[in-house]
């Protein structure tokens, strides 16, 4: 698994996932740090995907040729694409995996995310993702073990 929280509300969730599902967990860390304003994040992450610009990572996914299913989340900020998880993308996009795709979100819910990873990982096979409002997630353990239950992914 794989996730970049900005806020740590993502990182809660990949913290519920990975508890029921078990596996390696990795979080994404960018050397320079968005800011913390969220419109400055916002504008910084429409800029990025204009240019097309990932951020550096601070370090990269061991050995991703040896995982079968990848569980993983993009940050989506009111449609713009958080760059940060796509550079681990450039890692996986040439092995046939299974992606699931997750996120936190404060309206966009999935976003362009299936859409993004498809285009990026053209050999994988993209299962239905999850994505939880941010302002519930503290009491999403629900709504991510029904999603981990439909998807049969306890271990």
């Amino acid at each position: 698994m794989a996730y970049f929280s900005r806020s740590g509300k993502t990182r809660k969730t990949a913290n519920k996932i990975h508890e029921s599902v078990g596996g390696n967990i990795f979080e994404i860390v960018i050397v320079d740090p968005y800011p913390n304003g969220y419109d400055e994040v916002v504008k910084q992450a429409k800029q990025e995907l204009e240019e097309g610009y990932g951020p550096e990572l601070e370090s990269k996914v061991e050995n991703m040729e040896s995982y079968d299913v990848v569980f993983i989340q993009l940050s989506y900020l009111v449609g713009y694409n958080a760059h940060a998880g796509c550079n681990v993308f450039v890692e996986i996009r040439f092995f046939r995996k299974t992606i699931v795709p997750f996120c936190t979100h404060e309206g966009s819910h999935l976003g362009r995310t299936v859409t993004d990873i498809t285009k990026l990982c053209p050999q994988s096979t993209i299962l239905d993702g999850l994505a939880v409002r941010g302002r519930d997630v503290k009491n999403g353990q629900n709504e991510v073990s029904e999603w981990l239950h439909e998807g049969l992914f306890y271990r």
